[in-house]
């Protein structure tokens, strides 16, 4: 059986080594330079078993390289291109477009994975997620850069949610050196025109705002209503809405507070006549289709009318007793890799549960864009 395209780059990668006589530690700062790059990465590159495509910027850092002979050098270091004598530039030339030729081989090859395992990894950067800003009156005083304890992430709202992504991203993508999360008053066209994560709704998150037009390829919008204050719910072209669920109103304080005594968040809604109720249900808004702003990178939306609803959309794929199954049935639902679902989100003892896609009843609505073409 010939050998996949992912194994011929890899072989060719460890012969330019070895023509090198340099080992993969000295390979990795030679090629890293000032960043570094670490012995995992070139080896995971090597690994013709068990391939990893290199960015293209790393190759074209190892046709530099190896269009001079660095062997007889103690240490060898990653020239200029104009530095280049004529015959080195044309060496380099040459191997770059061979390595590149490869790897858009590899890249082009049919995948099972296109909408599960790679959904949280990333060839190369920029990946930025978007975390939107918790309302002034919802902050801890540690919020305010006057305090001197002043933290940061306090200005975050869904943190809950960053912090299950944030670790899952590092872990899946140990050597990408742009990943970042941002506010969204904080976003910068390098970072909307990369891999874009949205976490939360239209409301709190103003990059969630400002691109929701520009999806309107998606029967799934998010939408504002006078009846639900603190979230937003999903609404379909047919007018079907989908919302969260709550439990009966049940007194859970001696001394239950007054109508008077009901603030803004604790809005009728959730308190009547002294007595509380519970959220015991979110929607989950799962999504990833080409960025808008740059149709060779993505953009991956994870909301919920509440956070706990972000919560799910994120562990749909974080959550290890879960996201093996749900990559694999993504995976083959959606072959071309774009997507949009709203699931249920069960609440219990107050936590999120992540959502299990193979269940049809937490499946409330699913879009492809292969879906309209057959319809």
């Amino acid at each position: 059986m010939a050998p996949s395209p992912e194994a011929v780059l890899a072989e060719r990668l460890r012969a330019l080594r070895q023509s090198q006589r340099l080992t993969q530690a000295k390979l990795a700062r030679a090629l890293g330079g000032t960043k570094g790059i670490s012995v995992s990465a070139i080896s995971s590159w090597e690994n013709s078993s068990d391939p990893k495509l290199p960015p293209a910027s790393r190759l074209r850092a190892y046709a530099l390289f190896c269009a001079q002979d660095h062997a007889t050098e103690a240490i060898p270091q990653l020239a200029r291109e104009e530095d280049l004598s004529s015959t080195e530039r044309e060496k380099f030339a040459a191997l770059y477009r061979e390595l590149i030729g490869l790897r858009d081989e590899a890249r082009s090859k049919p995948s099972t994975s296109a909408a599960g395992s790679g959904i949280w990894t990333f060839e190369e950067g920029p990946v930025t997620v978007i975390c939107p800003e918790a309302p002034a009156a919802y902050r801890s005083p540690l919020a305010d850069e006057a305090n001197p304890n002043y933290t940061r992430m306090y200005r975050y709202a869904d943190v809950d949610a960053l912090i299950e992504l944030w670790g899952h991203l590092r872990s899946r993508n140990p050597d990408l050196e742009e990943l970042s999360h941002k506010l969204p008053e904080e976003a910068v066209p390098p970072d909307l025109a990369g891999h874009l994560i949205v976490l939360g709704g239209i409301v709190w998150n103003d990059v969630a705002h400002q691109l929701q037009p520009f999806l309107r390829n998606l029967p799934i919008q998010q939408v504002e209503v006078q009846d639900l204050l603190n979230g937003e719910i999903f609404r379909l072209p047919d007018g079907q809405e989908f919302r969260p669920q709550w439990g009966e109103y049940e007194r859970i304080l001696e001394k239950a507070p007054s109508k008077e005594q009901i603030t803004a968040e604790q809005t009728e809604d959730v308190w009547r006549d002294g007595k509380r109720r519970s959220l015991i249900e979110d929607v989950a808004f799962l999504a990833r289709v080409p960025n808008p702003l740059n149709h060779t990178r993505t953009l991956t939306v994870c909301s919920g009318v509440y956070s706990r609803g972000v919560v799910g959309a994120v562990r749909a794929l974080t959550d290890i007793a879960v996201r093996d199954r749900n990559e694999a049935y993504l995976a083959s639902r959606f072959p071309s890799g774009s997507f949009a679902l709203l699931t249920r989100v069960p609440l219990l003892n107050g936590a999120a549960m992540s959502p299990d896609l193979e269940n049809p009843y937490n499946r409330l609505y699913e879009w492809s864009p292969s879906d309209e073409a057959t319809a």
